[in-house]
């Protein structure tokens, strides 16, 4: 696939089936995340993948996180079911440092291009993704087990499998001009 035209026709796939990207597919996607800018090769990145019987545990991290924060039924039951809708997630925190010359922004923003990487790079090879934030990124039970420190931050979770695609899936290109302007 043409690197240009699956920049400029990036769509997110919401509807996302087996097969994941396994092998030598996800170990191109993880390598595309790690080449995402990075000022002070920090690499302020962790990738943690939830799969097979972890999704079972996310949905009832998910569920428990639902339930602290006093969500009604619909809500935790909608929590629960979020994992399954890829066969693979990819949580990604931003693994952050204090550094003199990379401020915390700086490095919260490159976790966020290797998420992009990684959805385009699993596009090039007939994946499709979904990148979702929420409230779950900022709650305690959940930053606790993906591993945050107090500095870090999940930046997203990433849903990968095989795009089952809409009758209409067309992206009609954006008019640039009322978001550009020359200095």
């Amino acid at each position: 696939m043409d690197a240009l035209d699956l920049l400029v026709n990036r769509r997110s796939a919401s509807r996302l089936a087996e097969p994941a990207p396994a092998g030598e597919a996800l170990e191109n996607i993880l390598r595309a995340g790690m080449r995402a800018p990075d000022h002070g090769t920090l690499q302020p990145w962790r990738f943690i993948i939830v799969e097979k019987e972890g999704r079972e545990r996310f949905s009832r991290l998910l569920e428990e996180a639902a339930r602290d924060n006093q969500q009604d039924s619909k809500a935790i039951e909608k929590a629960a079911a979020a994992p399954f809708r890829a066969p693979m997630i990819i949580t990604v925190v931003a693994h952050c440092e204090e550094h003199h010359k990379v401020p915390r922004w700086e490095q919260l923003l490159s976790a966020g291009c290797a998420v992009m990487a990684m959805q385009m790079a699993a596009a090039a090879q007939g994946f499709n993704g979904i990148w979702r934030s929420g409230p779950w990124t900022d709650n305690a039970r959940v930053r606790t087990a993906f591993g945050c420190r107090e500095q870090d931050a999940i930046v997203g979770f990433l849903y990968l499998g095989t795009p089952q695609l809409k009758a209409n899936t067309t992206v009609v290109a954006p008019d640039t001009a009322p978001f550009v302007r020359y200095f």
